[in-house]
């Protein structure tokens, strides 16, 4: 199923600056093969819903893994059973 979804990862525990982890996630979503548009507050993505949720998944992995002590990650994530949705029809 495909989806829409807005993905805004706050790493904590970091210290003031968490620079390094944000640019970490935003690696990984480009990496995930989703059609990517990134703003200043979060990211948004389009492709199968499964990709988006894993690439969720494997952020908080990542992130874990190279030592961030906790990742809250907020989503808006949607669907459409008329038809398939996309970014570009949400600018238009």
């Amino acid at each position: 199923m495909k989806a829409v979804a807005e993905i805004q990862v706050v790493p904590i525990g970091v210290g003031v600056s968490v620079r390094a982890e944000v640019r970490r996630a935003q690696d990984l979503i480009r990496e995930s093969g989703l059609i990517v548009q990134e703003h200043s507050f979060g990211t948004n993505v389009e492709g199968d819903i499964e990709t988006i949720l894993q690439v969720i998944a494997r952020i908080h992995e990542v992130l874990h893994a190279e030592g961030t002590t906790r990742v809250t990650t907020a989503i808006k994530l949607g669907t459409r059973a008329d038809k398939e949705p996309d970014l570009a029809s949400k600018l238009r």
